[in-house]
């Protein structure tokens, strides 16, 4: 990429990007912890917009144990202002805080320094619901990822079928442009809106350099076929449409990724029972993500989409398709309950393309 180009990316982020003071800002409640960050909702008394306060996890930072995640948003920032904050998948960042002390406006005794980024909300829903506790309440978690990336049978008539997959692509090659791969690109950390087919991704925080770099434990560097690995992991399954609606509730490929080579050795198992030509052709990506043999994301791009064609047409061709559909309009009727209001998610507007 010309350096013009790369200064005026930087340039435009440093517009965007500032530091903030937390006081600014009306918490309305925790949205969700994760692994390495807890989430709470705003309103950000300046501007009027819904935002989100993300924090370590504050048992973490109670410990001082929350270093890692520290150098993790550290590294956000720096990315997030390279790349200008201009791609559309990503949930624009408003601002972060000064390392300090934050327990005054949290209400608690941490005791400990760490930095605020503040993202405005995104709308949508998550493709999986990552917390624990809708769970056990009964939310159908796994709900998004089944009915819009996995097996996606209805859709407006203007919406492409793998458009999910399309968007990841595009994403991903807007950061290898500048010299990184996003990873983690797990469903719960992708928002979805029904209406338009549109993805925001929440968390960029897992980022490599393209050129390799060492694995702690002593793995090979993280690279390209770790995303691929991903989009097998996440956004492909061997699996037909489900005829019944309870089958559209759990997430697919729900535990992260452990280890490399176990993985793909588990999906080719998968995929060799499937028909032809789908099991063609992901057992041949699966072997090119195992030998590490892409040279660039077209390649994989290609082989992917072959992929989604096959899966397009098998699904066309089964039998039962008219139970298949029914059992997606059941479980597209849940995005209905109670659970999704917690979202910016208004169903009446978001499902009405589903209702012809």
């Amino acid at each position: 990429m010309a350096l013009g180009v790369v200064m005026g990316r930087l340039a435009i982020g440093r517009m965007l990007m500032q530091k903030v003071d937390l006081d600014r800002f009306q918490t309305s409640g925790i949205l969700g912890t994760g692994a390495d960050y807890e989430v709470r909702a705003a309103v950000d008394q300046e501007t009027g917009k819904q935002v989100v306060l993300k924090r370590p996890v504050p048992q973490m930072i109670s410990r001082g144990m929350h270093v890692s995640t520290e150098e993790r948003t550290d590294r956000t920032i720096q990315v997030l202002e390279q790349i200008g904050q201009t791609n559309e998948n990503l949930v624009p960042m408003v601002g972060y805080t000064e390392r300090a002390i934050h327990d005054q406006f949290y209400g608690d005794s941490l005791g400990q320094e760490y930095r605020v980024i503040v993202e405005e909300r995104a709308k949508g829903i998550p493709l999986m619901v990552g917390d624990m506790r809708a769970r056990i309440t009964g939310v159908p978690t796994g709900v998004g990822q089944n009915l819009f990336a996995l097996h996606p049978l209805l859709r407006p008539p203007d919406r492409a079928p793998f458009a999910v997959h399309e968007q990841l692509l595009t994403l991903e090659e807007s950061f290898i442009q500048i010299g990184y791969i996003l990873l983690d690109l797990r469903p719960q950390n992708l928002f979805y809106q029904p209406s338009t087919g549109h993805i925001t991704v929440v968390d960029c925080g897992d980022l490599v350099s393209v050129d390799g770099e060492p694995d702690r434990r002593g793995r090979p560097p993280r690279d390209i076929h770790d995303f691929c690995l991903e989009m097998l992991k996440f956004y492909a399954t061997p699996r037909t449409p489900p005829e019944a609606a309870a089958d559209y509730r759990d997430p697919y490929g729900q535990r992260p990724v452990v280890n490399f080579l176990e993985e793909l050795d588990e999906m080719a198992a998968a995929f060799g029972e499937t028909d032809e030509p789908v099991r063609t052709a992901a057992l041949d990506m699966i072997a090119r993500v195992h030998d590490r043999s892409y040279t660039d994301l077209a390649g994989f791009r290609q082989d992917l989409n072959s992929y989604l064609t096959a899966v397009d047409q098998r699904d066309d061709d089964l039998e039962g398709m008219e139970q298949m559909r029914l059992a997606w309009g059941e479980a597209l009727n849940w995005l209905k309950e109670d659970h999704w209001n917690k979202y910016l998610f208004d169903a009446e507007v978001e499902l009405a393309a589903y209702d012809r």
